[in-house]
């Protein structure tokens, strides 16, 4: 009797994830893979090629060999997409670096990872050959750009069990970190990611999320060239062009995390845009304020949730389509391919409905670790199971929802506060368009929240919204102070920084 081979992989027939496109490749050669902009829609056929050739590149002319970094500092690109693929079938980590930090923090990011190489797009030029340069070797887009060749198929030495990704966190609290990401984590995510949106070959999907973060590489852009279908990729969001893309392409799916619906919403065109054919929108990154999804509900659109992080590839949970319109609070379940729990303070775990405690979560589309921080991984886990940070509770059917983040907790006079609670009663408030609710020092109570709010002329006066919130909030939870502000600082995927919100209120006198 022959002893089966014990499987290790949940793909252990594919070698790397990039066979997926050389599959997509051979099955329907001639299907289109990607739109770009105004450039020729590229094939199944062309991409694979095109993968290979930048494989043959990367490891001939520039040594990139299996473990290596390839690092990418550029919008978002097709180049982008298929320099991935490529360091897939070598066995090379592709690093995309945030394009909207600052020179010091990229700098940061590219002395962390090391890269042999760094590819740059036209409008990075300066950056990269000023302060990059010494640090690797540097090369534009263009050299990579080549989409047509009769290049021999590139055998690699890429497995599943190599790491593929390493994507920075937005770096909230101190610098940002490496999150590892396996080309199984990818996969297993693609599977998630099929299953909630139940994605198929015949489908076109519009992406305009930055692709330095997994929302924009993995939602729905990898699982959708994993299945074969149509990806149109946007080299930045512009809510036009979304608009112009969803009337004249019409798509089936579409990621739009909040900043982005509000952005949609405010269009002229919005009450008379035909947008039928959207099968499904999805949203999440940031607690998603019900005002932002009604709108798309109303206009006859399914939307859905997701929770997930960086270092969870990023789908945990999801909702599925038309709950937005019920439950536009709930984050939903499990995904396919992952588990989540709640977790008390002392480690146990929390089965009952309505009680708040820790979010972990355990899958094979969790990060294998933080880059040389070992410290930092080992916080990260509780056993196998990745500690989020994040603060939730389950409904009676044991659907999830989001609290708050722990590190956001604002602890008054012994009483938990959570800042997205006093955030959402203030959103509801006329005149005020967005908030955020920090905790201040204070003598008497430990901390107490401040909110800080954008608002417009139709906003009452401080002591009116005081008076509002009272009928709604208990006394401990009512702001010590309204600060007004014209913005509030953001990281790249549109979420404000609470850190950032902290920083300034402590710098100014909220002690009446």
């Amino acid at each position: 009797m022959i002893a089966k081979p014990e499987l290790n992989s949940l793909a252990p027939t594919m070698r790397d994830f990039a066979q997926s496109i050389r599959r997509q490749a051979a099955f329907d050669p001639d299907r289109v893979a990607i739109r770009y902009e105004a450039d020729a829609p590229i094939s199944y056929r062309d991409f694979d090629r095109w993968i290979d050739r930048i494989a043959h590149q990367l490891r001939d002319h520039f040594d990139i060999a299996r473990g290596d970094r390839v690092a990418w500092l550029g919008y978002n690109h097709p180049a982008l997409v298929a320099t991935m693929y490529a360091c897939a079938r070598i066995g090379a980590i592709f690093a995309p670096i945030n394009w909207r930090l600052s020179a010091p923090e990229i700098v940061y990011i590219v002395e962390d990872c090391t890269p042999k190489i760094l590819i740059h797009g036209e409008d990075f030029a300066d950056l990269a050959n000023s302060s990059l340069r010494p640090l690797c070797e540097i090369r534009p887009i263009k050299e990579f750009d080549a989409r047509t060749g009769d290049d021999a198929p590139f055998e690699g030495d890429g497995k599943f069990s190599d790491t593929l990704l390493i994507v920075y966190t937005s770096g909230t609290t101190g610098r940002p970190k490496g999150a590892m990401l396996s080309q199984e984590a990818v996969y297993v995510n693609a599977i998630n990611s099929i299953d909630m949106h139940e994605i198929r070959r015949s489908d076109s999907i519009l992406v305009c999320l930055p692709l330095f973060h997994v929302g924009g590489l993995n939602v729905q852009l990898t699982p959708g060239l994993f299945i074969g279908a149509e990806i149109i990729l946007h080299e930045k969001f512009d809510p036009v062009a979304v608009d112009r893309a969803i009337i004249d392409l019409r798509p089936d799916l579409i990621v739009l995390v909040p900043v982005m619906l509000k952005a949609i919403l405010n269009l002229p065109e919005w009450e008379t845009a035909d947008y039928s054919c959207l099968r499904t929108v999805t949203t999440g990154s940031s607690v998603v304020p019900p005002e932002l999804i009604a709108p798309f509900e109303d206009k006859g659109l399914s939307t859905v949730q997701i929770y997930g992080s960086t270092e969870t590839c990023p789908l945990a949970v999801y909702t599925r389509p038309g709950l937005g319109k019920t439950n536009p609070r709930c984050m939903g379940t499990a995904a396919l391919l992952s588990e989540v729990r709640l977790v008390d303070r002392h480690g146990s775990i929390i089965t009952a409905s309505g009680v708040d405690g820790e979010i972990e979560i355990r899958g094979r589309h969790v990060m294998q670790g933080y880059w040389r921080n070992e410290k930092a991984t080992r916080t990260a886990f509780h056993g196998r199971w990745f500690r989020t940070g994040d603060i939730g509770r389950y409904d009676e059917d044991k659907n999830l929802y989001f609290q708050d983040r722990h590190n956001n907790l604002i602890v008054s006079g012994g009483e938990n506060i959570y800042p997205a609670e006093v955030e959402r009663v203030l959103s509801k408030i006329p005149g005020i368009a967005e908030v955020s609710v920090v905790g201040a020092p204070d003598d008497q109570w430990g901390q107490v929240p401040v909110a800080v709010v954008i608002a417009d002329e139709t906003a009452p006066p401080e002591a009116e919204i005081l008076a509002q919130l009272g009928e709604g909030l208990a006394r401990y939870k009512l702001p010590r102070k309204i600060i007004f502000t014209d913005e509030l600082p953001r990281n790249a995927m549109g979420k404000v920084v609470a850190e950032k919100v902290r920083e300034y209120v402590l710098g100014r006198d909220v002690s009446k």
